[in-house]
């Protein structure tokens, strides 16, 4: 079983950068793709960036450029910079564990792990 431990989340000032990190208890495989999600209060959960096997990047329109996604042997990791109120969310990362797609900064996938999430505000 795989538990996944979002962190780095917090508030900040428009304009500042944020950390977001999320580290994998248990075994994740490589074969598919990882992601972060967020969800506004009163809004979908929508995919913000994803990263897919051969490490190629996918991001939401609303965050190119601003936000950029990575992973190493220690987790998955989202830089967030040059924030902007709309932004302010619960950040989610997500590791599928079967077959996986990226669309426009989406991971998609049918199975799969989710961690709890990370508050970020944005003021």
């Amino acid at each position: 079983h795989v538990q996944l431990v979002e962190s780095g989340g917090g508030s900040v000032q428009a304009g500042g950068s944020l950390r977001l990190s999320c580290a994998a208890s248990g075994y994740v495989s490589n074969r598919y793709c990882m992601g972060w999600f967020r969800q506004g209060s009163g809004k979908e959960r929508d995919g913000v960036a994803a990263i897919d096997s051969d490490g190629s990047t996918s991001y939401a329109d609303s965050v190119k450029g601003r936000f950029t996604v990575s992973k190493d042997s220690g987790g998955l990791y989202l830089q967030m910079d040059s924030l902007k109120p709309e932004d302010t969310a619960m950040y989610y990362c997500a590791v599928a564990s079967g077959p996986s797609r990226v669309d426009t900064g989406t991971c998609l996938f049918l199975d799969g792990y989710w961690g709890q999430g990370t508050q970020v505000t944005v003021s």
